[in-house]
């Protein structure tokens, strides 16, 4: 990853963790937890591509699995937010610019039921069936009910940011493809100048010895 994509995914990934752990874990919603480093990620992701996406989600994951007050083996959401980060990479349009919002809308609806799917997975794996106890079904709905409602007011926000902070390397290439075609406009048009110039000089030549031509005629015949 770039130095510049880093120096700003590492401060909004903390922030966004202790926003998590100190004030939306201790609402005491029923159901699930707003998660907010899920939707940083999220927004993240969709800037940065699959790879960053998976770097990120592995990243932010394994500090939320040592951040106190963690219950659960270290690793486990790290494996989720890493797979959750590379999918959501993968719906990055080439252009760099998301012109509806309709397509992030589904993408946090998507990841938030994926992530706790796959977390109640790894947790039946691991042995670990807190969420047979609390309700699946319940889970799955308010998870995706508090991040959808939670999602415009921060995936949008972390994408400008990111856009900001990186320099598109698609845009340089765009801007860089289109140097040439202006320039070889310029080169054309003044080609065609000089060609328009000629073809009009030798039409005058041309019409100044008709003229001539004409005028010597009619001198001999007057003669």
């Amino acid at each position: 990853m770039r130095v510049n994509r880093i120096l700003l995914s590492v401060p909004l990934i903390v922030v966004a963790l202790v926003i998590q752990v100190s004030v939306l874990a201790r609402l005491h919603l029923p159901g699930a937890v707003p998660d907010l480093l899920l939707l940083t990620v999220l927004g993240l992701a969709m800037i940065y591509g699959h790879v960053g996406g998976a770097l990120i989600g592995f990243g932010a994951g394994l500090l939320a699995d040592l951040a106190p007050p963690a219950d659960h083996a270290a690793g486990r959401y790290a494996l989720v937010l890493c797979v959750i980060g590379y999918l959501a990479g993968l719906v990055k349009p080439e252009s760099g610019q998301i012109k509806s919002a309709t397509g992030p809308m589904v993408v946090v609806v998507g990841a938030a039921i994926g992530s706790t799917l796959l977390y109640a997975g790894v947790g039946a794996l691991v042995g670990d069936t807190a969420a047979r106890h609390v309700g699946l079904t319940g889970l799955l709905f308010t998870a995706a009910l508090y991040d959808l409602l939670l999602a415009p007011f921060v995936v949008p926000a972390i994408m400008f940011l990111a856009r900001r902070a990186d320099n598109d390397p698609l845009a340089e290439t765009n801007s860089a493809a289109k140097s040439p075609d202006i320039s070889s406009g310029w080169l054309s048009s003044g080609t065609g100048l000089r060609i328009g110039g000629q073809r009009n000089g030798l039409k005058l030549k041309a019409a100044r010895s008709r003229g001539a031509r004409a005028g010597r005629i009619k001198g001999v015949k007057r003669l």
